[in-house]
């Protein structure tokens, strides 16, 4: 069956305390190749049949509406994953 995934990340403007919190430990492991981390969530919608230009459409509604918080979130990506 085909997935829908969606990547949502903090606004680039807003702190992201998590993230912070992750870099600060690869830090102090040692490894300071990363200068940052973003922390993000990302969604697997499960499609019954195929992925049709309404099914996307309607996934890309989902996740503005339902799956992120748009004050302080973006959608970063929808894609199929078949």
């Amino acid at each position: 069956m085909p997935t829908i995934v969606v990547d949502v990340m903090p606004k680039a403007e807003l702190l992201d305390p998590a993230g912070k919190a992750v870099a600060g430990a690869l830090h102090r492991l040692g490894d300071t190749a990363f200068s940052g981390v973003r922390i993000g969530k990302r969604f697997e919608l499960t499609v019954d049949g195929e992925v049709t230009d309404a099914v996307l459409a309607r996934a890309r509604e989902l996740a503005s509406e339902m799956l992120s918080n748009s004050v302080i979130e973006d959608v970063i990506a929808v894609s199929v994953d078949e």
